[in-house]
């Protein structure tokens, strides 16, 4: 009996060390993981908040595009930190990694269009080819530009619809931004008859010209024969006003022009400054929200 007591007292002893052992080795093992996993956290935290200080003050580096820049930072972080921590326990951080990168391919073929806009959306955040409040036209879309996002762009068009367009449809087509440059040019094109004044005709629109205060003086606006017609002599008035401007004045000097050219009974008046319709006070924005078939 005493023999069959100590056999059962040693059988149960020997799983208990064993036990013991196993939990002072993992506790240590448990103890470092927490440890690992609270110092990467602190310093996936830090180092993101660093690099997007740091990103911040780049000229050309918008807030979007550096808030994806350091978020990315700080995922890549954590996630290195948690294969530590599983190394800890003996994983094989291998094979982890050799899964991780073959999600990540799979993950990159399925989405691949969205990456597409990604890769597109820093581009556009990186070249400003546009920015907020600027109105910009495509061979698909046109309209103010709202908001400049990683996956699309928002834009308002000139009658007020809301549109998202793709950045990968922004990206890979010609881009014209009718709001970028401070000055902007028109042309105004008339018919002379052979038989009239054609320096007379001149004059006239060089006059209307200068009697606008808008329009810039430098450069100077010009007035030249475009081409000879058959039956009639092309004479085209090039002038710059402010981007900002740009709209009305195209639209009023349109109606100077026909008003000018109406006056029958004294054809060969030159108006003067005090028959210029005055400055109409306008949204600059809202101009340029007016896109036109005159040429730039």
């Amino acid at each position: 009996m005493e023999q069959q007591a100590a056999d059962v007292l040693l059988a149960t002893q020997t799983p208990l060390s064993q036990a013991s052992a196993l939990a002072v080795q993992y506790s240590f093992s448990v103890l470092g993981a927490v440890i690992l996993l609270v110092l990467g956290w602190a310093l996936a935290g830090f180092t993101s908040r660093w690099a997007f200080e740091g990103l911040s003050r780049v000229h050309g580096i918008d807030e979007t595009l550096a808030r994806f820049f350091t978020n990315v930072l700080r995922y890549a972080l954590l996630i290195l930190v948690f294969i530590t921590v599983l190394g800890q326990f003996g994983v094989q951080t291998a094979s982890i990694i050799a899964a991780l990168g073959a999600a990540g391919l799979a993950i990159g073929l399925a989405l691949q269009g969205t990456l597409q806009n990604i890769a597109a959306g820093i581009m556009l955040l990186i070249l400003r080819p546009f920015r907020v409040g600027e109105y910009i036209e495509t061979s698909s879309v046109a309209g103010t530009v709202r908001e400049i996002g990683l996956f699309a762009t928002e834009l308002r068009t000139g009658d007020g619809l809301y549109r998202l367009a793709p950045n990968s449809t922004l990206w890979n087509t010609p881009i014209t931004n009718f709001s970028r440059e401070p000055t902007r040019r028109d042309e105004l094109k008339i018919s002379v008859a052979h038989e009239d004044d054609i320096d007379l005709a001149m004059e006239r629109l060089m006059g209307l010209a200068k009697a606008d205060s808008r329009v810039l003086m430098s450069p100077a606006p010009s007035v030249f024969i475009d081409s000879l017609g058959d039956g009639a002599i092309s004479v085209t008035l090039r002038y710059w006003a402010k981007t900002g401007d740009w709209w009305l004045v195209s639209r009023d000097m349109v109606k100077r022009v026909k008003l000018a050219f109406d006056e029958k009974d004294n054809p060969a008046a030159v108006p003067d400054a005090s028959d210029a319709t005055p400055e109409k006070k306008h949204n600059g924005r809202a101009a340029a929200e007016k896109p036109t078939s005159a040429r730039q």
